[in-house]
């Protein structure tokens, strides 16, 4: 098969849609803004999903579903919230259609909502008004719910899995007797996410608290996680929120304390979504396609016959699926394409393109020779290895390249992180991409120059940084710690 892929240094944009496309990860639907996430796509998330989901269940959280819908009225009760999400969200007005004198299908205009519907753009607000109900008193707390779910927020411009009107997602929400026990779940879960996406998706990561103008809207302190693409650009990989008492005083969630007195719960949020499969893709992809870490991927090992009749494929196939079941009995995920309607040089571009890890072909002179062909993807490098070995080669392989995808990410992040002291160093590092350490004054104002002046953002304030004294770049004004700046997604 030949599937064109853009120049990466040439085109990053094209070059990463050609991936998401070619690979059959998504692709665009018949509404605007929104994408169709194919099988092999959703096999990722659904990867994604299950390690996540035994982490947040080893931690004590319980999955729960919420209303899509939430009444209108629920967002005027935070204001911070309702200011930060009133331009994304999308609103039911009527509850019914109906054929016009033309035989059109029109909305029912005697079918107006009493009250206008927001679809969910994330659930603080739907979730607190049923806390209400269900928090009275110490006894209840700690509250510790996720859900898996879909969100919807509109859009202007969107691009497969970074930034679509529908995306999927995860997000916790809790409830504490304390103060210090959201901080701590907060924390908990920022640390849950670094090494999730570290440890299985190979994506090195800083990490950090959000600045006031980039924080949640309705947080008191947003913690994220922050990766690097391959363009330099930031990408924010996920984030928890300390929601002080906002939200239990939005909606009047009140608890008898141990010392029987009536108080204000506090609380935490977090998510992560199919954005991290961008994520994935632009942080170990090459020009050949999509590369996955073997933790992630749909399939580990990929099984393909080299034929000339019916005898040899017999004889291969007897062989191979003595293989498939020998690898699978260890807990590796084997796809067998013995398909007899592609020819072998047309499925090893499939899977080239498709990223998986290990490729193990073999034809008449490999049974013969009692050996297979290896090919490693993120390498393409052919290993000739004998039957005694395959096991042990495998897991040896899927193992080191997991290491060696997140080593190579990392020392591009290393090697494109900057620290600078004066404006023009600033913006030339800006510029040319990757993260900038710079000292910054605290002001929101001056946050808002620099942004205004170069585009780039606080990506975070570091939590491991240690305080040094310096001056802001922009204004000369007295910082106690750089900061991270980028351009990002």
């Amino acid at each position: 098969m030949s599937k064109k892929i853009a120049n990466k240094l040439e085109n990053f944009s094209q070059w990463y849609n050609d991936i998401i496309l070619n690979a059959d990860l998504a692709e665009n639907s018949g509404v605007r803004g929104c994408m169709v996430i194919k099988p092999y796509g959703f096999a990722i998330w659904e990867e994604m999903k299950q390690v996540l989901d035994k982490k947040f269940k080893e931690t004590g959280h319980v999955n729960a579903y919420f209303p899509i819908f939430i009444p209108k009225s629920f967002f005027t009760k935070e204001a911070s919230h309702v200011d930060g999400f009133a331009k994304e969200c999308a609103v039911v007005t009527h509850y019914r259609l109906k054929n016009n004198d033309s035989g059109e299908v029109i909305v029912d205009e005697n079918a107006k909502l009493e009250e206008e519907l927001i679809v969910r753009p994330t659930s603080e607000t739907i979730i607190w008004d049923t806390y209400k109900k269900w928090i009275k008193s110490y006894r209840d707390l700690p509250l510790l719910i996720n859900q898996w779910a879909n969100v919807v927020r509109w859009e202007m411009r969107t691009r497969l899995f970074l930034r679509t009107s529908e995306f999927l997602w995860q997000e916790g929400h809790t409830a504490h007797e304390t103060k210090s026990e959201a901080i701590e779940e907060a924390e908990k879960i920022l640390f849950l996410y670094k090494d999730f996406i570290e440890n299985t998706l190979a994506v090195p990561l800083i990490y950090g608290l959000k600045s006031e103008r980039e924080k949640f809207a309705g947080a008191i302190d947003t913690y994220c996680v922050e990766a690097l693409m391959q363009d330099g650009k930031a990408l924010q990989a996920g984030t928890s929120h300390f929601l002080g008492q906002n939200f239990a005083k939005a909606f009047d969630v009140k608890f008898a304390s141990r010392s029987g007195n009536l108080e204000y719960v506090w609380a935490s949020s977090w998510g992560v979504s199919t954005r991290l499969i961008g994520a994935l893709v632009m942080t170990h992809s090459d020009e050949k396609g999509l590369v996955l870490p073997p933790k992630l991927a749909p399939y580990q090992v990929v099984l393909i016959p080299i034929y000339h009749s019916q005898e040899e494929y017999d004889a291969i196939i007897e062989k191979m699926k003595l293989i498939s079941c020998e690898l699978s009995s260890l807990g590796i995920r084997v796809k067998e394409d013995f398909r007899d309607t592609y020819k072998p040089g047309w499925k090893f571009s499939e899977y080239e393109l498709k990223g998986v890890p290990v490729r193990i072909a073999m034809g008449p002179r490999d049974l013969k020779n009692n050996t297979v062909e290896f090919v490693r993807r993120d390498k393409c490098e052919k290993q000739i290895i004998s039957f005694s070995e395959i096991t042990s080669t495998t897991q040896s392989i899927l193992n080191q390249m997991q290491h060696d995808l997140f080593l190579k990410a990392k020392l591009f992040q290393e090697n494109n992180t900057f620290s600078v002291d004066n404006f023009d160093d600033f913006s030339y590092r800006i510029n040319n991409g990757g993260f900038v350490l710079a000292h910054w004054d605290g002001s929101p104002e001056t946050e808002d120059e620099i942004k205004k002046l170069t585009k780039a953002t606080i990506r975070c304030i570091p939590m491991d940084a240690k305080k040094e004294n310096g001056l802001c770049i922009l204004t000369g004004k007295p910082s106690l710690q750089r900061v991270i700046f980028a351009k990002s997604y």
